[in-house]
């Protein structure tokens, strides 16, 4: 099993950030998200603390921003931020921002920003889409549809649907779903390090 526990920019114990310095040194990949681990993270301390199941998905949210590589022309400049959105409701509370909080991909910095709407996007580059638009998912997606967005979202059959990443739980273990050419139809490269822990399609069926 895959082992590890790295949370970067979040606020641990003693004890998790011991834990987490010495996974940094056996697995400093993807692989450290976790994909076959089960929902369990160190205890975390923050006023209003999301579930774990959702701790462990803004690891993942964070993680690819590190492994995901997106056309140049994308960034207006060569210190402009990553964007991860939420869209719709949002089940990290602030656990997600305190995540990326102070790091840094590729000289650039990572931010957090939440829509209520679709068309409240402009600039970003990873977009979580909340259980709220389970039935305007299909409206969402065909707004987004060229952009180099790389689409994630936990609503059922979201992926046959769009999407290009679902999470799914699997024997209590979050799980990937992956469709390799609605993110190359966008654009974007995924390393093979996200795909080798993944469920990947080519193919919608």
């Amino acid at each position: 099993m895959i082992a590890s526990t790295e949370i970067r920019g979040a606020k641990l114990s003693e004890e998790a950030r011991g834990n987490c310095a010495a996974a940094k040194k056996k697995t400093p990949c993807f692989v450290l998200l976790v994909l076959s681990c089960a929902l369990s993270l160190p205890r975390i301390a923050f006023a209003a603390e999301p579930s774990k199941e959702y701790q462990v998905k803004a690891v993942f949210l964070y993680n690819f921003a590190q492994f995901t590589e997106w056309p140049s022309n994308v960034f207006a400049a060569a210190d402009s931020p990553i964007v991860i959105g939420t869209l719709g409701s949002n089940p990290f509370g602030d656990f997600l921002h305190e995540t990326v909080k102070n790091e840094v991909v590729r000289g650039r910095k990572l931010v957090v920003e939440h829509y209520q709407k679709v068309e409240e996007i402009k600039n970003c580059h990873i977009l979580y889409i909340g259980q709220s638009e389970a039935d305007r998912l299909d409206r969402d997606l065909d707004l987004l549809k060229g952009r180099p967005v790389l689409t994630i979202s936990d609503i059922e059959n979201a992926a046959r649907r769009g999407t290009m990443v679902r999470f799914y739980t699997q024997s209590n273990k979050i799980k990937l779903r992956i469709y390799l050419d609605e993110v190359r139809a966008a654009g974007l490269n995924l390393s093979s390090k996200v795909l080798r822990v993944a469920d990947v399609h080519t193919e919608r069926k």
